[in-house]
């Protein structure tokens, strides 16, 4: 299994994590540019468990990249739209052209299949109202969804790729 399989009957089993690990996570959520020596101060560990535990998180799916995070206003990216999608049927082909074209779209940076009201969510990021137009089109030409609704966010409060992780219990 992949991470862009999206038809498991079960989720993917956490590996065995120790509080050593979420430490680990933890602290590379916040800053993966630390060294070595500096992240296995702060776990406290010697550098050698440090980066045999770091290589084991990787290897198991639980560490899926390291990035760095960029203002989006500061590269140009000014306009923040939420997209809700209704599909027009549930079928594999749709699904799949869907897929395809959302994940072929650099403007899309997140997709969710939701429960609710609407069946798609995506997060599109660009420069200005013209862009989105545009992007609208190509979208709506590709995938014929049976109804859009698009959010566009005025203020950014909180936007993080940090997850919550208990650095406490055992």
């Amino acid at each position: 299994m992949t991470m862009l399989d999206t038809h498991t009957d079960s989720p993917p089993r956490a590996p065995a994590m120790d509080r050593i690990d979420r430490k680990i996570i933890h602290e590379l959520q916040r800053d993966c540019s630390i060294s070595i020596a500096q992240l296995a101060d702060r776990v406290g560990l010697s550098q050698t468990p440090c980066w045999k535990r770091i290589q084991r998180l990787e290897q198991s799916g639980v560490i899926t990249g390291r990035v760095a995070l960029v203002d989006p206003g500061r590269i140009g990216l000014g306009l923040t739209v939420f997209v809700e999608i209704e599909a027009p049927d549930h079928s594999p082909a749709w699904r799949a052209r869907f897929v395809e074209t959302v994940t072929g779209l650099p403007e899309v940076v997140g997709v969710w299949r939701m429960a609710g009201d609407v069946d798609y969510l995506l997060k599109v990021v660009m420069p200005d109202m013209p862009s989105f137009d545009r992007f609208y089109q190509r979208l709506t030409e590709a995938t014929a969804p049976r109804n859009v609704t698009s959010k566009f966010a005025m203020e950014r409060m909180k936007d993080t790729t940090v997850h919550p992780v208990n650095t406490t219990d055992p």
